[in-house]
């Protein structure tokens, strides 16, 4: 999936920084602070889930954007505590379009539709 999604994203003019966990997250993000616009976190992944990975970069640079995905229901999600109320939440399986359309909101600052 994480392939597939670069891919997209690649194809529609986006600059992607894969990384293959949660620690990797960080770690690219501090090598790549400032060319880095948006993050796109999976909520479970191995090494640091993607909220705490987000909440440490965040620490980095309070700004930063983030939308994430999860095979689970946002309700589930929520449940469990693994994401605050406001954050952008996508589930799987994403349609290519759903995903540029948040995308391009988030970057844009547009309002978002929670899902």
């Amino acid at each position: 999936m994480r392939k597939l999604t670069a891919n997209i994203l690649g194809e529609s003019g986006y600059t992607v920084i894969e990384a293959l966990d949660g620690d990797d997250a960080v770690k690219k993000f501090m090598e790549n602070r400032r060319a880095v616009s948006l993050l796109l976190l999976d909520i479970i992944m191995p090494h640091k889930n993607g909220k705490d990975a987000f909440d440490e970069i965040r620490k980095i640079r309070p700004d930063i954007k983030a939308i994430f995905t999860s095979g689970y229901t946002a309700d589930i999600i929520r449940q469990r505590g693994f994401l605050d109320e406001g954050l952008t939440l996508l589930t799987k399986p994403l349609s290519p379009r759903d995903l540029l359309t948040k995308i391009r909101e988030a970057l844009d600052g547009r309002p978002e539709t929670k899902t």
